[in-house]
């Protein structure tokens, strides 16, 4: 019995010790959140204005290939009316970029949708596909 009893508290001072170095091993994930201003569908994707935290506007291109992947790398969330959105919310895990969520609100009658006159030439906001450059 004392024996039992001995090795229940080793274990009880050995376990917390190994249970702390597996949680320093997780991985860093973060998120950046900024506030939409206009999002304009386009045949590459969606090319969203946002407000940087210098209070500028800066825009970004979301490539439609990243919403139809299998775990892709974006999602446009479509929500009623509210006060929190819209906004975009950039993930990224270890300091690399991981995927981004667009909520917007439903009605593409919306103010913070728009529309681009066609033959507009939009190549330049999805040249880097692999990963979301957003300007802070």
């Amino acid at each position: 019995m004392k024996k039992l009893i001995v090795f229940i508290i080793l274990l009880a001072l050995i376990v917390p010790v190994f249970a702390q170095e597996r949680t320093n091993q997780r991985p860093g994930v973060y998120y950046i959140n900024v506030p939409v201003e206009k999002i304009y569908p386009v045949a590459d994707g969606y090319i969203v204005q946002y407000r940087s935290a210098s209070n500028l506007i800066a825009t970004v291109g979301v490539p439609v290939e990243w919403f139809y992947d299998s775990g892709g790398r974006a999602e446009l969330i479509r929500l009623e009316d509210g006060g929190d959105w819209p906004t975009m919310s950039i993930f990224y895990v270890d300091g690399e970029f991981s995927h981004v969520r667009i909520y917007i609100h439903r009605a593409k009658s919306h103010r913070t949708w728009g529309n681009i006159p066609q033959g507009t030439d939009v190549s330049r906001y999805f040249q880097n596909r692999e990963t979301l450059n957003i300007q802070f």
